[in-house]
């Protein structure tokens, strides 16, 4: 299929019939013939793919092209082997990518467009993208340091970065990716947490311009929404008023599979700003946010200044620490794993990114424990607050006409009790003496009333051979 032919000089040359046809020749320079024969096997792979018959590049001669030099690449760019290598340089291959993945969503897009905007300033955009080092790319990450951003934004950006270049690879337009050895995995920093408490939640709501805002900021405090895709994301058809139930679809977890949507508690801290917009929306109206919705608002900027307007200062991570926040106090009531459905996360994620350690717990831990008599009393009262709950609340939900009619008679009760007590003598009262503490409701007799104003007596009887006293 191609042949080595031998020029004056020790120089080489290969001639090959390409896919149309035609005869074509591609000189090497001075090589020796074992080096022109390796040459061969690659053009003729060259030849193969190029044609249709394999249509494909093996892994090697893949390898093989991505090192070599822009003189070599060109010339079997002109006799139609390869394509031009136009495309590799880092501007037009990032433009590119980022243009052909109309399969992301559009906060993706725009990391993208950022890290493009770092790699472009740093590199330029004509920069080869073989000819990136990892050294460079060292050099790259510290730029970003640089710049001020966040420990974890500059992760965030190495690993975006990593993705180009994979791509690329997977191109054959490198050979290797120069990115791959920076770190990009998130890690918590708890030095940026923040517990937004209840009271200053309810600062930035008094200071919130109009009832949508305040829905927004009560979704990311009391609801754990991520702020902006599953608040602008939820319609009047997703609350379940009846159940006190919200569908929330999250796009962020979408492409995994179960984790379209989740379930979320209609809070009773939500439930005010909840319905305050559903009196305002219009007949008709699909979604619950209907202003803000344009891609040009920056909730965040707004947030910051309702913050400053409530008398607060703007803590870090705006959105996700009042997510955090609310984690954080559900995990204090319900199981961790309830928690983490509610607000769509792992256990892992949870406690890496989400759960703090507040002020709160602090002061808990400090607290002298109480002693055993003390637990005890307080056993005793909560069982006896309950009791007395229970029954007042049985009274007055039940028959509150009938319940009053007892109370009136009961209060006309004869002031005359039996010798005997309410209870029996006891067995063997001649030779023993007993003290007894009985707690007994009033009942009716045929001969008296035994009743009180609320419903309950005690007794202490003294028996004595012989005789009984009632106290």
């Amino acid at each position: 299929m191609a042949s080595v032919i031998n020029d004056p000089k020790g120089r080489k040359r290969l001639q090959f019939v390409a896919g149309d046809g035609s005869r074509r020749a591609i000189r090497l320079g001075k090589a020796t013939m074992r080096q022109a024969e390796a040459v061969k096997v690659r053009i003729e792979q060259l030849v193969l793919a190029s044609s249709g018959i394999t249509g494909v590049v093996d892994d090697e001669t893949a390898n093989w092209l991505s090192g070599l030099d822009e003189r070599m690449y060109d010339r079997l760019a002109a006799v139609g082997l390869v394509a031009e290598r136009s495309s590799a340089k880092l501007g037009a291959f990032l433009d590119a990518y980022i243009a052909e993945r109309r399969d992301v969503k559009p906060g993706t897009a725009t990391i993208y467009g950022h890290v493009k905007g770092n790699l472009t300033d740093f590199f330029g955009d004509n920069k080869p993208l073989r000819e990136i080092t990892p050294g460079e790319a060292d050099s790259w990450r510290l730029y970003l340091v640089g710049l001020g951003l966040a420990h974890n934004t500059i992760r965030r950006r190495c690993g975006v970065a990593k993705q180009f270049l994979r791509a690329a690879g997977k191109r054959r337009l490198v050979s290797s990716n120069a990115f791959e050895e920076l770190k990009s995995a998130m890690q918590g920093n708890p030095e940026r947490f923040y517990f937004i408490t209840q009271a200053e939640a309810q600062k930035v709501l008094d200071a919130c311009p109009d009832a949508q805002w305040r829905l927004l900021f009560a979704l990311s405090r009391y609801g754990g929404l991520r702020c902006p895709s599953e608040h602008l994301g939820l319609t009047w058809g997703d609350i379940n008023w009846d159940r006190g139930r919200i569908t929330v679809r999250s796009p962020k977890t979408a492409h995994h599979v179960g984790h379209e949507s989740r379930l979320v508690p209609l809070f009773p801290e939500l439930l005010p700003y909840l319905r305050e917009v559903f009196e305002e929306a219009e007949p008709g109206t699909e979604y619950v946010i209907t202003r803000y919705r344009q891609a040009n608002c920056n909730l965040r900027t707004q947030l910051q200044r309702i913050i400053t307007k409530g008398g607060l200062k703007a803590w870090p991570k705006l959105f996700q620490n009042l997510r955090s926040t609310r984690e954080t106090e559900l995990t204090e009531h319900w199981p961790e794993h309830v928690v983490c459905a509610w607000l769509g996360n792992s256990r892992a994620v949870a406690r890496e990114h989400y759960l703090q350690v507040t002020d709160e717990h602090f002061e808990q831990a400090a607290r002298p424990a109480p002693t055993e008599l003390e637990n005890q009393e307080g056993v005793q009262n909560a069982a006896q607050q309950a009791h007395a709950l229970s029954r007042t609340a049985s009274h007055t939900v039940g028959e509150p006409a009938k319940y009053e009619q007892k109370r009136d008679s009961a209060t006309q009760c004869d002031e005359s009790i039996r010798l005997a007590g309410f209870e029996p003598a006891t067995f063997g009262s001649v030779d023993r003496r007993s003290i007894q503490l009985s707690y007994r409701r009033p009942f009716l007799t045929d001969n008296s009333i035994i009743a009180s104003r609320n419903c309950c007596q005690f007794f202490l009887t003294i028996k004595i051979p012989a005789v009984e006293f009632r106290i």
